[in-house]
């Protein structure tokens, strides 16, 4: 998020920072919005609203700014991403969350900065530094103690719940480093809007259950769900795209740094959720081993 000056020098692109704030702020708010929604819809149900609430306000707003279809060299880029981390992550995420708090599921999801800098230097020749591999070692130990913690508290459901979390993290990177090369094609809005309807396509065997967890959930689960597809999906993803459009995919994925503290504190506040120490210790061994792998 660099702009280079006449005489060599970087300065910080000042939009494209406000940008990646703004998708850290509500990717934070998201974890939290998918737990306290996740009692009252199953989580293919869960993603496939989210999605299609989404997917609509942006075909909305692409249509106001006439913004057509993306150029042909972007949609094998906005076909992966739009399957892997809009549909695989988002369904996976939505699963865990009901294994685990939404402050666990933020710490192990948050390795995804060292596995799309893993990918980056290898599928976009973004450098490939040896602390990257310590870095990944470190990280995977980190998720080893959190799942270890959890699992004495309470049982399988939250291995299964850590192990898919593990899952949206991997469908997280590859989804980021497939939408880089489209970045180059197509506007971020594009490749958003149609990365997203996408999603939304591949979650469509779950319509029956949305329709079921729809008559039966409160107001508050729904409000929920419109909430994860107009700003941690519609403006959020976007903002993503926008930023990442101006920087390399590792130097973006290190912008996430952030979001498990913000998780926390908004579960605490917001469900009175707390993780337990040593799975907070395994949290921040996590992200250490992100912090490991950016140096250099």
């Amino acid at each position: 998020m660099e702009q280079t000056l006449t005489d060599g020098t970087t300065r910080p692109d000042g939009r494209a920072l406000a940008a990646a704030a703004t998708t850290v702020l509500l990717w934070a708010s998201a974890f939290v919005a998918i737990r306290d929604a996740g009692p009252h819809f199953g989580p293919g149900a869960l993603a496939l609203g989210r999605l299609l609430v989404g997917a609509v306000a942006l075909l909305v707003l692409l249509a106001v700014r006439g913004e057509g279809l993306p150029p042909r060299a972007a949609w094998p880029g906005i076909a992966v991403s739009g399957l892997l981390w809009f549909g695989l992550y988002m369904v996976a995420l939505n699963w865990g969350e009901q294994e685990v708090d939404a402050g666990t599921a933020a710490m192990v999801v948050n390795i995804g900065p060292v596995l799309i800098a893993v990918l980056g230097g290898w599928v976009l020749r973004e450098g490939f530094p040896r602390s990257l591999l310590a870095g990944l070692a470190v990280s995977f130990a980190g998720a080893a103690v959190v799942g270890l913690s959890t699992a004495g508290d309470t049982g399988t459901g939250s291995a299964l719940g850590i192990g898919l979390c593990l899952l949206a993290a991997v469908s997280y990177a590859a989804g980021v480093v497939a939408q880089k090369p489209a970045l180059r094609h197509a506007s971020p809005l594009q490749v958003t809007a149609f990365g997203c309807l996408i999603g939304a396509a591949a979650c469509l065997p779950f319509a029956p259950q949305l329709v079921s967890d729809l008559d039966a959930a409160p107001l508050r689960a729904t409000l929920d769900m419109v909430y994860l597809g107009l700003f941690p999906t519609a403006l959020a993803f976007t903002t993503w795209a926008y930023a990442l459009a101006r920087t390399t995919a590792g130097r973006m994925g290190a912008t996430t740094y952030a979001v498990p503290a913000l998780v926390v504190l908004m579960a605490w506040a917001a469900l009175g959720e707390v993780p337990a120490a040593l799975t907070l210790a395994g949290g921040v061994l996590c992200l250490a081993g992100v912090a490991v792998s950016r140096r250099g």
